[in-house]
């Protein structure tokens, strides 16, 4: 899961795909922390990537850097615990100003029955499974 998350971080952008009714939607993130071994991202609660998430957990995302790509599908559980919450603030500063450990709006997500495929123009796909 590390080799996930670093190459998540080294991207520095990567986009999650949700399901709205029936219509694909697709949106830039840059959060993905790991906490108590899980990897977790985190959005707002008024945002409808929220809304699409809660109504179907199930979610996908890709990110490109240097010639390579990495996939990674899987369901997203919330987790609401402060101390979740916090950990994510504290590795990503600038989102304390729009974001609190103790307000209604902040939401992290870990994934659950994830699997992550590496991708390259040059070699074989390589699968982690968390």
């Amino acid at each position: 899961m590390q080799k996930v998350l670093t190459f998540l971080k080294d991207a520095g952008t990567y986009y999650l795909a949700t399901e709205d009714d029936d219509q694909p939607r697709v949106r830039p993130f840059g959060t993905a922390h790991i906490f108590e071994n899980k990897l977790y991202i985190q959005t707002g609660r008024t945002k409808d990537v929220a809304k699409q998430i809660f109504a179907n957990p199930k979610v996908e995302l890709c990110a490109f850097k240097d010639g390579q790509w990495i996939r990674v599908a899987g369901e997203l559980v919330e987790d609401n615990r402060r101390e979740a919450k916090q950990s994510m603030l504290d590795d990503y500063p600038s989102l304390q100003q729009m974001y609190s450990a103790d307000d209604e709006n902040t939401l992290v997500f870990y994934f659950k029955n994830a699997k992550a495929t590496f991708y390259s123009f040059t070699g074989a796909p390589e699968t982690v499974e968390f």
